[in-house]
């Protein structure tokens, strides 16, 4: 993504091209972060929450939940809006732990369109987007598809019924 283009707001199905590429901003995951999606998560595994249990670990300290980096994940690639307001729903992922999410780390998400299927009634379809986590040093962190059903161009004006 060139930072002198701005990147179109609510594409439709028929917009997304294949290899169409876009990168998200930067987020640092914090110590907060962690404590939070655990009380929300209900996921009080040590190697998250406990600095003792953590340093006796693989990993040496804590790290963040895994889901919590998808979780940022898919918070940052809808700051860029390409979907606002156009996607009717997120159908399936296949997703992939590739190293820990440290705390400091400052992760950004590179997404592609890779694939696109019309759905059966012509309203919307199906976009496979091939998505990547990266950290500062643009280590892959986690990867993987998401799959996304996208309104069509001109279904904005029909009711949930004639979809």
């Amino acid at each position: 993504m060139s930072k002198e283009r701005a990147i179109p707001r609510g594409l439709y199905f028929e917009d997304l091209e294949i290899g169409w590429k876009v990168r998200t901003p930067g987020r640092t995951v914090t110590e907060a972060d962690i404590v939070m999606f655990a009380g929300l998560s209900g996921d009080y595994t040590p190697l998250h929450t406990d600095a003792e249990y953590a340093r006796g670990t693989i990993f040496g300290e804590r790290i963040a939940h895994g889901l919590l980096g998808l979780a940022i994940a898919s918070g940052l690639a809808t700051r860029l809006g390409f979907l606002e307001e156009t996607v009717e729903a997120f159908t399936s992922l296949e997703w992939r732990f590739r190293a820990p999410i440290r705390i400091g780390d400052t992760i950004h998400v590179e997404i592609e369109v890779a694939q696109k299927r019309p759905a059966p009634n012509g309203r919307a379809g199906f976009v496979i987007f091939h998505v990547e986590v990266r950290n500062q040093r643009g280590e892959v962190v986690q990867k993987g598809q998401w799959t996304l059903l996208v309104r069509a161009r001109g279904a904005e004006g029909m009711d949930l019924e004639q979809r």
